[in-house]
């Protein structure tokens, strides 16, 4: 997949995805609009990003799931 523009990059690495979301959660919420480029190894992560920002209001722009990398846009 292509890479995707993006303002901030973040490895994730295995954070169980309780921990991977409240740390996005902050993050996000410190930069409103941006776009973050997230490599999250947790076997969760396929579902959990994107059912999280579906409840949150967040863009999830781009998954692949090959490399793990994900680009969500932080809503404004």
């Amino acid at each position: 997949m292509a890479a995707h523009p993006h303002d901030q990059e973040w490895n994730a690495g295995d954070l169980a995805c309780g921990e991977l979301v409240l740390e996005l959660r902050r993050r996000v919420r410190a930069a409103p609009g941006q776009v973050f480029k997230i490599i999250a190894l947790d076997p969760g992560a396929p579902a959990d990003l994107p059912a999280w920002c579906g409840m949150t209001g967040h863009q999830l722009i781009a998954q692949d799931l090959d490399t793990q990398t994900y680009w969500i846009r932080a809503k404004s």
